[in-house]
């Protein structure tokens, strides 16, 4: 087990950025794959990003090209950069880690979400 706490949430204008944080209580990076997931009001929690163990990245076509996941194995911390908000990414926003190479293979620890809010 592992816990993941997420910082760096709030609330936004649209075409704006924020940097969400995930800090892990142990040194997990280099045999866990690690991903962000979001949870709009009313829809289900979708895969946003995710950083396989050997630091490969993918993103969720909405996204693209406007997030970028990252990591600091030496702060077992993983980041999220949002640039060009939209009100579309209004969300609870939550870190998450897999024992396998890539998040989507199942996830077996969760951070307890932070809340983004974007305005327009």
């Amino acid at each position: 087990q592992v816990q993941l706490v997420e910082s760096g949430g709030g609330l936004v204008q649209a075409g704006g950025s924020l940097r969400l944080s995930c800090a892990a209580s142990r040194s997990i990076f280099s045999t866990n794959a690690m991903g962000w997931y979001r949870q709009p009001p009313g829809k289900q929690r979708e895969l946003v990003a995710g950083i396989s163990s050997g630091g490969i990245t993918n993103y969720a076509d909405s996204v693209k090209g406007r997030f970028t996941i990252s990591r600091d194995n030496a702060k077992n911390t993983m980041y999220l950069q949002m640039n060009s908000l939209k009100r579309e990414d209004t969300a609870v926003y939550y870190c998450a880690a897999s024992r396998g190479e890539y998040v989507s293979t199942g996830v077996y620890s969760w951070g307890q979400g932070t809340q983004v809010t974007v305005s327009s």
